[in-house]
């Protein structure tokens, strides 16, 4: 393989450097948590976000309040947003069917897709007030039939976001709280005296709220490990530098560390990508975190053909795959490891992000290789069951269930399978061992 970095980003090991340090800051902050409470959270609050109200939890009257702030206009757009959103969902949902199965006379298995019966969902909002995940999440876990939907945002500018309120609200939850970063997700799971703790955690943040989730993971359940936003551009020769840099720079802005990457078979694009990002850096209001973004987590590879293109896409698996070259459902077809794709130079990252109907809530840091992005599934739980109608039916599976258990040592578990076999196998099975 033939492949040239006509740039790179920073080394791996000064990035698991800063991983080390956010893991122990979380870790000391969830234990303050777990101690004390309520009391943890209102100082976390009000060290970080200068919040410490009476309530974190917004009574339906603040709600309304904050709704009423919001521009026709905005509100108009979310609603069609959500609406988007909605209708893909539901698409999802009604592929996710109970199933019954007779697989021997008189034996029946199935099984039933059953809600997650809570779920904390958070929606960051520190730089960039996200309103769009509080659709992704809530109004997902709302499809999904959750019966206690919770939602959590930090204040913007020491209130509440109404944007961000209002989409919570439309999209379904039955609590929101204004609660920021480590203190929020950590109430949300952990529970305080005045928030009874959840059963899965879901929604985008920074590097604290990720690692918060990954350390609680086991408490409680989480939809993934999210990291910094990726982006990645796969292109030819079929689209110019000023489409590439712009899609790799809308990501870049995101934070400090976002990582943003183009893999071209064409060295003319690399080259005119790589002056055009300098060139969009020198007007982008958002350039100072976009350009940090790209000096140290960038990347521009050059690869020989396709193939090539394509397997180190699927060796790197980031979250965002915008594909724009002459044969964009061959990498449909043949990518096996992302967040989620963007095909063709019409769509892009954006319109994922924010309206078109797929969720934006993706796996990063490689995490694509074994698990999807948050949808409708993730908070249903598919659980099976078992029973057995007829006599005969239990004698047939208890003799081969009793032989198998033996196999392995398991004298208890041959016995739960003899005595069915003794009772319902009639006058021609001896009182005795099946295995026998």
């Amino acid at each position: 393989m033939t492949v040239e970095h006509l740039k790179q980003s920073k080394p791996e090991s000064e990035k698991k450097e800063e991983d080390a340090k956010v893991r122990a800051t979380v870790e000391a902050t969830l234990a303050d948590i777990e101690a004390r409470g309520d009391a943890a959270v209102r100082e976390l609050s009000q060290k970080f976000d200068n919040y410490a109200p009476e309530s974190f939890r917004l009574s339906q009257s603040e709600i309304e309040a904050a709704m009423s702030r919001v521009s026709p206009r905005d509100m108009e757009d979310i609603k069609f947003a959500q609406t988007q959103i909605r209708r893909f969902a539901e698409a999802q949902r009604a592929t996710m069917t109970d199933t019954e199965v007779e697989t021997l006379p008189g034996v029946i298995l199935g099984h039933k897709n059953i809600p997650v019966q809570s779920v904390g969902c958070y929606v960051p909002g520190g730089k960039f007030p996200m309103v769009a995940s509080a659709h992704m999440s809530v109004l997902t876990a709302s499809v999904a039939g959750v019966p206690r939907i919770i939602a959590s945002a930090p204040p913007v500018d020491g209130e509440p976001h109404p944007a961000i309120v209002a989409a919570m609200q439309m999209g379904g939850a039955h609590e929101i709280y204004v609660m920021g970063g480590i203190q929020a997700v950590g109430a949300m799971a952990i529970g305080t005296e005045t928030i009874e703790p959840v059963h899965m955690l879901v929604g985008p943040g920074n590097a604290f709220v990720a690692e918060a989730k990954r350390q609680l993971f086991g408490r409680v359940g989480i939809d993934l490990f999210a990291g910094p936003t990726e982006t990645m551009v796969i292109a030819d020769e079929t689209v110019d530098a000023e489409l590439c840099a712009t899609d790799l720079l809308g990501q870049a802005e995101h934070g400090y560390n976002s990582p943003a990457c183009l893999i071209t078979n064409s060295r003319k694009l690399a080259n005119e990508t790589l002056a055009e990002v300098n060139r969009l850096l020198e007007i982008l209001p958002t350039a100072e975190t976009a350009r940090a973004s790209w000096e140290d987590y960038g990347d521009v590879i050059l690869c020989d053909t396709y193939d090539e293109m394509l397997a180190v896409a699927n060796d790197m698996a980031y979250e965002h795959v915008q594909v724009m070259t002459d044969r964009d459902d061959w990498f449909l077809e043949h990518m096996n490891a992302y967040g989620a794709l963007f095909l063709g130079p019409r769509t892009n990252v954006a319109n994922g992000d924010k309206v078109i109907g797929t969720n934006h809530t993706l796996p990063t840091k490689k995490a694509g290789r074994y698990t999807g992005g948050l949808w409708v599934g993730k908070f249903l739980k598919t659980h099976s069951y078992q029973k057995i109608l007829t006599d005969e039916a239990a004698t047939l599976v208890g003799e081969y269930g009793s032989r198998l258990c033996m196999l392995e040592g398991f004298v208890g578990h041959a016995e739960q399978c003899n005595i069915r076999v003794r009772r319902y196998g009639g006058k021609n099975v001896a009182y005795g061992t099946a295995a026998e």
